[in-house]
């Protein structure tokens, strides 16, 4: 007779929540969720693709980088902006660049975006979330313009507008006010370049410059730096104080004592 297996009950299990608690008792530090700042967009227009970002990059409460660059090559007629971590959008998309590379010698045909999408979604869902990629990926394949977002768990949605990040409800807003079916090229760009400054002014993750991105059939414009809404404006005066002009409130000396095996050794400075 076959020994009795007894399976886990179904529902959610609390041990590490449990062991968590147990361990910051000790002293120990609990994991903390990192806060990330971004504001990508992507629509589709008459002709193709216009895919947007802000220029910012962030360390906590640091801005680290004023004009990084956020909108990524994945083939020559396939681009994808990232938000999230850094490091993850900028080596999640060149593996599957690279991917796509190979897929093209392989194959002698041209990337499809659907290709790029799924190789994406696949990779993004083996690691349940986290790898921090939130992607707005566009291109111009031998269908027609598509454009997908991809969340870092690995869900996909096919849209005609899409936004991204922790400004995309400031850029949602103006796409929903603004877009139309078979949009001019133009138009098109305009209308990106105000979702990203919705989200520059309205976002504290977001901000500095607007990078956008126009795929259309056998052409690509790569347009850096096409908007500067937050250029650095000349000071009128000059804010240079002569010393003594702060008053001193208060002043005060301390020696630092350097306890050597039982002895006090003072150290003045």
């Amino acid at each position: 007779m076959a020994a009795r297996i007894d399976l886990p009950a179904g529902g959610f299990s609390f041990d590490l929540a449990k062991r968590n608690a147990a361990l910051e008792a000790q002293g120990a530090t609990a994991p903390k969720a990192t806060k990330t700042g971004t504001t990508i967009v992507g629509l589709v227009f008459k002709d193709g693709i216009v895919l947007g970002a802000d220029t910012r990059a962030t360390e906590g409460p640091i801005v680290a980088d004023k004009n990084c660059e956020k909108i990524h090559y994945i083939a020559p007629n396939i681009y994808c902006c990232g938000a999230g971590t850094a490091a993850d959008t900028e080596f999640t998309t060149h593996m599957i660049s690279s991917k796509m590379d190979l897929h093209r010698l392989t194959t002698g045909r041209d990337s499809r975006v659907v290709t790029a999408m799924t190789l994406l979604k696949q990779y993004l869902f083996r690691y349940q979330g986290h790898i921090s990629a939130a992607l707005v990926l566009g291109g111009f394949d031998v269908t027609g313009p598509h454009l997908y977002t991809i969340y870092p768990h690995g869900s996909t949605d096919k849209l005609p507008y899409v936004t991204m990040g922790s400004g995309s409800l400031a850029a949602m807003s103006v796409f929903e006010a603004g877009w139309s079916r078979d949009m001019e090229r133009q138009a098109a760009i305009d209308l990106v370049k105000d979702a990203i400054e919705a989200g520059i002014f309205n976002d504290l993750g977001s901000g500095s410059n607007v990078d956008v991105c126009v795929i259309e059939k056998n052409h690509v414009d790569y347009l850096r730096n096409y908007a500067r809404p937050n250029e650095r404006a000349q000071k009128e005066q000059q804010y240079r104080f002569a010393p003594g002009t702060t008053a001193v409130l208060k002043a005060s000396v301390r020696n630092l004592v350097d306890v050597v095996e039982g002895d006090a050794m003072d150290i003045t400075s």
